[in-house]
């Protein structure tokens, strides 16, 4: 919907300056924004393309000199991407859901369905399900029996829930997640040689069981959301084996995402795309994790850690810590290994004992 600058600024807990009635409908990059386009120009870098397209109006950095970058309205932001976080929820409509439940929708007469919900084309809603005001469900979701949906989620297209599923309020999962599927937990009758390998660190004759069948451990836990999380695309999540897997308040967790059974995660931790969790492991609250970190099983991240893109985290990792590499250790001291290594074969070549010596 289209904003007045000085309504918009007042939304947006920003300062501003010039023509306050100026109208902007959208945003855009400078060098790609129209009139009614608000740029967003956040730094002189960004700004520099401002004369490439035709924006009147710019959210820069305080201080910036606005009219010498030809422009009619600026609102001030002292942090930019916080901005961007309100500009953007300000102007995004949201997936266009009709409100009810569609005719090709099946729900069982068991669920507990709220007055105000909106449920998509071919979703099915299985017995004893609660789905709690304000929720929007796509088209073709699936939502296993005794699962809970907490107020005002929404639940894209594709979407797998599965039995004993609690999700809490506000909650986005994005389309083709999988919530709820089996963990992959068996055993064999007797000790297996990966058991035992675990103790003796890969020593010793291979060890062939006489009955090498994996039994199945049926997923019993569920899994148990917080509020205010959100799911990436095709990123699944684990029942837990007999207690619940556990994702905390705040937390978001980006596309491609693995998180195994057992495993309990702390409150607005951030984990980007293709990190993997392995059972039972144990993360505190505010934990960033970059793509592709990979972490062992039955291990404990602590508060506030950060560990780096591609790490493998093979053991318990203290509160606070930055990690990196693989296998992970403190940044700085993985960046010094580096340094050292990339350093090693010109030191070698210097040892080489020369022809004739």
């Amino acid at each position: 919907m289209p904003y007045r600058i000085d309504e918009l600024a007042e939304k947006l807990g920003a300062s501003f300056e010039g023509d306050g009635s100026l109208i902007v409908s959208g945003a855009a990059e400078p060098q790609t924004a129209g009139e009614g386009d608000l740029a967003l120009a956040m730094s002189p870098a960004y700004a520099a393309h401002l004369a490439e397209g035709r924006a009147q109006a710019a959210v820069v950095w305080p201080g910036a000199d606005w009219q010498a970058l030809g422009l009619k309205a600026a609102v001030f932001a002292p942090r930019g991407r916080l901005a961007m976080a309100g500009l953007t929820a300000l102007m995004d409509p949201g997936p266009a859901m009709a409100p009810g439940i569609h005719p090709s929708a099946i729900v069982d007469p068991t669920a507990d369905i709220a007055a105000d919900v909106a449920i998509g084309p071919f979703s099915i809603i299985g017995a004893g399900v609660t789905v709690a005001a304000g929720v929007r469900i796509g088209a073709h979701v699936s939502v296993g029996p005794s699962s809970v949906i907490g107020v005002d989620g929404l639940i894209h297209d594709g979407v797998r829930i599965g039995r004993r599923v609690r999700i809490g309020a506000r909650v986005i999962v994005q389309p083709n997640a999988v919530i709820g599927a089996d963990g992959l937990s068996f055993v064999t009758a007797e000790p297996s040689f990966v058991e035992l390998s675990r103790q003796t660190l890969g020593v010793g004759e291979v060890t062939i069981p006489s009955d090498p069948r994996w039994h199945r451990i049926h997923s019993l836990g569920g899994v148990e959301i917080g509020d205010d999380v959100e799911i990436g695309a095709a990123t699944t999540i684990d029942s837990g084996t007999i207690r619940a897997t556990k994702i905390g308040n705040g937390t978001k967790l980006d596309n491609l995402i693995h998180i195994a059974h057992n495993v309990v995660i702390g409150e607005h931790c951030l984990f980007a795309a293709q990190v993997g969790v392995a059972g039972s492991s144990v993360i505190g609250n505010r934990v960033v994790c970059a793509g592709k970190v990979g972490i062992s099983d039955n291990i404990t991240i602590g508060n506030d850690c950060v560990l780096g893109g591609a790490s493998v985290i093979l053991s318990s990792v203290p509160a606070g810590r930055v990690m990196l590499g693989y296998p992970a250790t403190k940044m700085d001291v993985q960046l010094e290994s580096y340094k050292a290594l990339r350093r090693l074969p010109r030191i070698l070549a210097k040892l080489a004992p020369r022809k004739g010596e």
